[in-house]
């Protein structure tokens, strides 16, 4: 079963036709990139995934991970790990990254049906992912977003 099925998706901006057919089957552990040049949809298609005000779909369906991801709110797609990110996001000195991971991962474990991590379990998870991905202490120690990012 695909992770995301995107079938014949017709999606307009302010009225105007943007989206006009697209479909696309990702299945688990893919990974896909879409370019194509200015104007073609590529932002759109992800405000449309994301539940961006502004986005209307006209027709398609898009199913993800087994339900309809176009009857859901924004935040209810969030939750269930479709949203965008900050290409350049803000740093927020003062609030540990950590802390803001914690809070997002219960959200998603809540969303789930799951219990939240305690702190002790948070710090073993985070530590693990961190490991497999060769992250530092001093990287989960940063304030959020402080020193990634330059334009």
């Amino acid at each position: 079963m695909p992770l995301i099925e995107i079938r014949d998706l017709h999606a307009t901006v302010g009225g105007k036709p943007i989206l006009k057919g697209l479909s696309l089957s990702i299945e688990p552990g893919e990974v896909h990139a879409i370019m194509g040049p200015n104007g073609s949809g590529k932002s759109t298609l992800s405000y449309v995934l994301s539940g961006r005000d502004g986005y209307e779909v006209t027709s398609g369906e898009v199913i993800y991970d087994g339900q309809d991801l176009l009857a859901l709110e924004a935040d209810e797609r969030a939750r269930a790990g479709v949203f965008l990110a900050f290409q350049y996001p803000v740093e927020i000195p003062g609030v540990a990254g950590t802390t803001f991971l914690r809070a997002a991962i219960n959200a998603a474990r809540k969303h789930r049906g799951e219990s939240p991590l305690d702190a002790m379990q948070f710090l073993k998870f985070v530590r693990e992912k961190a490991s497999a991905l060769n992250i530092t202490d001093d990287m989960l120690r940063r304030p959020l977003n402080v020193g990634f990012f330059r334009r």
